[in-house]
């Protein structure tokens, strides 16, 4: 979750995450934009699910 997507891919691709850096170069496919903080940190929780997982596989990449 961020409200800056062009600086948080930057810093993935850039290498600032020990986490995320092996598998750069990262390229967006998906966003999906909330007006409310709380929906998104609730729909983040819920990709990180196995669910959440299912779902992201079949309709979002």
């Amino acid at each position: 979750m961020t409200s800056d997507l062009k600086r948080r891919l930057a810093d993935h691709n850039s290498g600032k995450s020990s986490h995320t850096s092996k598998f750069a170069p990262w390229r967006l496919v998906t966003y999906v934009a909330f007006s409310d903080e709380r929906k998104a940190m609730a729909f983040e929780r819920y990709l990180k699910s196995g669910s959440g997982h299912a779902f992201a596989n079949k309709r979002l990449w």
